[in-house]
């Protein structure tokens, strides 16, 4: 019989500190899940992430990280019973495209095509699996990128790059026709903007927070979800209030937001709100009394205001909640419907492609004029003939 040595933590120990050792990161890395990724994630991993955030790395970035390397672990116990090893051999790199990108008419014929009915279920219980047919190719690019950068971390060397995996990949993918959606399949234009925001109509902590979260996230040039969940006092900077003719002059605040997604490692990143907005994030802070660290935080069935940050998914809940109330079907909104109906409105008010991108901060001008182009073909003179 084998004997635990007296001193040894024991397993539940060992999840414990992991957990904790997880939550000393979450203010720069926010993570849902906590318990999960610690039974999910080795220490090796863990010390790994905090180094990347010693290391100053964009909180996106490590976001994706940890929920990448989460899923491969998940992936690797379900389909083999042990964790990832490292460095991966080629036959599981090639096990992981099959069970991702498979051929969905083959699947009609071939129950065991594809990924297994017991891995799938497996990853499905635990919230790690929600596609039901084979998954964006570049969702498994991306995976096996973060697989391969974890793998280099390690100073090992893997098999990423061997012409068997390229070639499974690209015809792989030729079976699997996707097409493209956007995130949001309707853009948050001012006019639902309005009856978003209409719907925050009392006092209460949660109208009052709502309200705010959806005026600085359209005004601020559509905000992404994570840098509105992870926005903190110290990046709203007071500005000179605007002059207008014939009015009170407008509060302005700038919002700093550092290193984004599309920013270089040194740039910080500025965007400006003023009117409205500013008084209604004015409010909300005066409201739940915050003077210092999150802005925008949860607030519990007491209406007590948490200490921490929103997580990101929760902005995205919101806005689908405010939808429904506003009579709108929330399937067809998501957070991302705000970034995309910042720049459809600028287009239908005329204002030019340079300066609404200034706000958006969007890098790429083709993507950005995807918008444009939308609004101005649909409003043209064309589509009258």
């Amino acid at each position: 019989m084998t004997r635990k040595a007296p001193n040894a933590p024991s397993s539940s120990d060992t999840l414990a500190r992991r957990v904790e050792e997880l939550d000393t990161i979450a203010s720069v890395l926010p993570m849902e899940r906590r318990d999960e990724l610690a039974e999910l994630l080795t220490d090796q991993d863990v010390e790994t992430l905090r180094h990347l955030v010693t290391q100053g790395m964009g909180q996106n970035t490590l976001r994706a990280l940890t929920s990448d390397l989460a899923y491969l672990q998940a992936w690797s116990l379900a389909a083999t019973g042990r964790s990832l090893p490292w460095p991966a051999p080629e036959a599981l790199l090639l096990k992981f495209v099959a069970h991702h990108l498979w051929d969905a008419q083959k699947r009609l014929t071939d129950p065991d095509h594809g990924m297994p009915a017991d891995i799938d279920h497996k990853l499905r219980i635990q919230g790690l699996l929600r596609s039901t047919g084979p998954h964006a190719p570049d969702t498994v690019r991306r995976r096996l990128a973060t697989w391969s950068t974890l793998t280099k971390w390690r100073g090992l060397d893997g098999f990423f790059s061997s012409p068997a995996l390229r070639s499974a990949i690209r015809l792989a993918v030729r079976a699997t026709p996707r097409s493209r959606k956007r995130k949001s399949a309707k853009a948050v234009t001012g006019d639902i903007l309005s009856k978003l925001i209409a719907t925050c109509s009392t006092g209460s902590l949660r109208d009052v927070r709502d309200r705010a979260i959806l005026m600085v996230a359209f005004a601020s040039g559509g905000r992404r979800r994570s840098e509105i969940a992870g926005l903190r006092i110290e990046q709203l900077q007071p500005e000179e209030p605007i002059q207008i003719d014939g009015g009170p002059p407008l509060l302005s605040i700038s919002i700093h937001l550092g290193r984004t997604k599309t920013s270089g490692a040194d740039n910080d990143e500025v965007v400006y709100i003023s009117g409205r907005p500013v008084h209604a994030v004015n409010a909300w802070l005066a409201a739940a009394k915050i003077d210092k660290g999150s802005v925008f935080r949860a607030i519990d069935r007491w209406g007590n205001v948490s200490r921490r940050p929103l997580d990101p998914k929760a902005i995205n809940d919101i806005l689908k909640h405010r939808a429904e109330l506003a009579g709108l079907d929330p399937t067809e909104f998501s957070a991302h419907g705000l970034r995309s109906g910042y720049l459809t409105e600028a287009a239908n008010r005329g204002i030019p492609l340079p300066e609404a991108m200034e706000q958006s901060r969007h890098r790429s001008v083709q993507q950005a004029a995807e918008y444009y182009n939308h609004a101005q073909r649909r409003s043209g003179r064309a589509p009258a003939f």
